[in-house]
């Protein structure tokens, strides 16, 4: 019966009847489209130390900080510096490499995102916040959408990298890929932004979601030592995310390869050690 012919109690009751069940569909609708576009996996932040641990009275002027939309992919490095420290020494080491860039070569800021040492105490470096998507200089041609993590020492052939250290750095990777929705073992598309990284400017280079310095850069960075461990990182924050071991590019299960295409520009293309 229409409601204009309803009596006027129950004709109130079917409107407030009909705007609830309005109501309760229009937020199904919202719950399930923020379903969707929340990412299958992710991991908890680790703890990290803040900069102005390490900075102290050393910052310099500099630009704001710029920020990309997320993270696809993260590059592994080591600072190329003595590993044989004390770790309770790594915050005044950290401060030295950030004088040494912003002094001694006249960037902006310390080129990585985060520092880890060799205990596995996680440094945020680059200016911006550790939780955002910080556009940092630690690739060049690559530094759009990407993190930079560094380990703290030199990690050439033979030299051993600490359990700690990359138990951290793969938490790390863990929780910076996760918005993205990016398997830490998938490969992902890039495209250079400048002709000094490994590929001409405007190419489109395929390289892992974890990748080492020297996949994007003619490097030894971040050391023989290091890179021959990343495979190993790779599946430990694939882990921390949730994903099934037996799932996952490269294992027989038909998942595509995850391909992401973007644009670095020429600002911050300075070089890491």
């Amino acid at each position: 019966m229409p409601l204009g012919f309803v009596p006027g109690a129950a004709a109130a009751v079917a409107l407030v009847l009909s705007a609830y069940g309005v109501e309760r569909a229009a937020e199904s609708s919202d719950a399930q489209a923020a379903a969707r576009r929340a990412p299958a996996f992710h991991a908890p932040r680790p703890d990290i130390v803040p900069r102005a641990a390490w900075l102290g009275d050393a910052a310099r002027d500099q630009p704001p900080p710029r920020y990309d939309d997320q993270v696809v992919a993260v590059f592994i490095h080591h600072t190329d510096s003595p590993g044989g420290y004390d770790c309770a020494d790594a915050p005044g080491i950290i401060r030295a490499l950030y004088e040494g860039q912003t002094q001694g070569r006249d960037w902006d800021d310390l080129g990585y995102n985060f520092v880890v040492d060799r205990c596995g105490t996680v440094y945020e470096g680059r200016a911006g916040g550790a939780d955002r998507p910080v556009t940092g200089a630690h690739t060049q041609g690559f530094n759009h959408r990407t993190a930079g993590i560094a380990a703290l020492g030199t990690f050439t052939e033979g030299v051993e990298v600490p359990d700690e250290m990359l138990r951290s750095i793969a938490a790390v990777t863990a929780w910076k890929l996760g918005p993205s929705g990016t398997d830490p073992r998938s490969e992902v598309r890039l495209v250079s932004s400048n002709g000094g990284s490994r590929y001409a400017a405007g190419a489109t280079a395929t390289l892992p979601a974890v990748a080492g310095h020297s996949d994007g850069y003619m490097t030894d960075c971040p050391g023989a030592a290091l890179h021959a461990r990343l495979p190993e990182i790779r599946d430990l924050a694939a882990r921390l995310q949730g994903r099934d071991a037996g799932t996952g590019p490269g294992r027989d299960t038909g998942t595509d390869t995850q391909r992401v295409t973007v644009e670095d520009d020429a600002r911050n293309e300075e070089l890491s050690p």
